[in-house]
């Protein structure tokens, strides 16, 4: 099997997914926005959602007969510090890179052109700025 496969089959599930939240409740399939209103008790769709999320590792077994490889070197004190920044980054933003990334770039959106650009020069100039610190 071509390594892309797995990557390729993601993106395109990820596309439909937000296709068809789009097409059907015409709600943007921004991540951040989706699990920020479940966190709201406001469920119904954003719960649906949110378990797809989670059964996609499932899923990818069924379909390839192993797990998703994924190797992380970073602590848990770590990974939490880096989730909740992104977190907050994203609520600031009003999005993350799923709605921005995916949705908002599909759509032509402005904002999100700025949002994509500030998130990608974020993330290289954390990673340098890491590099160079040692961690």
């Amino acid at each position: 099997m071509m390594p892309y496969w797995p990557s390729l089959l993601g993106g395109m599930l990820i596309g439909l997914s937000a296709s068809v939240l789009l097409l059907l409740n015409g709600r943007i399939a921004g991540v951040s926005g989706i699990v920020g209103r479940l966190l709201l008790a406001r469920i119904s769709t954003n719960a649906a959602f949110v378990i797809g999320l989670l059964i996609g590792p499932l899923l990818f077994l069924a379909a390839f007969g192993h797990w998703p490889a994924v190797t992380i070197t970073a602590s848990l004190p770590m990974i939490a510090a880096a989730g909740l920044l992104v977190g907050f980054g994203s609520r600031m933003g009003s999005g993350c890179t799923s709605g921005h990334g995916v949705a908002g770039l599909a759509r032509l959106s402005p904002r999100s052109f700025v949002a994509v650009l500030t998130f990608l020069s974020a993330g290289v100039a954390t990673v340098a700025l890491m590099r160079i610190v040692g961690l």
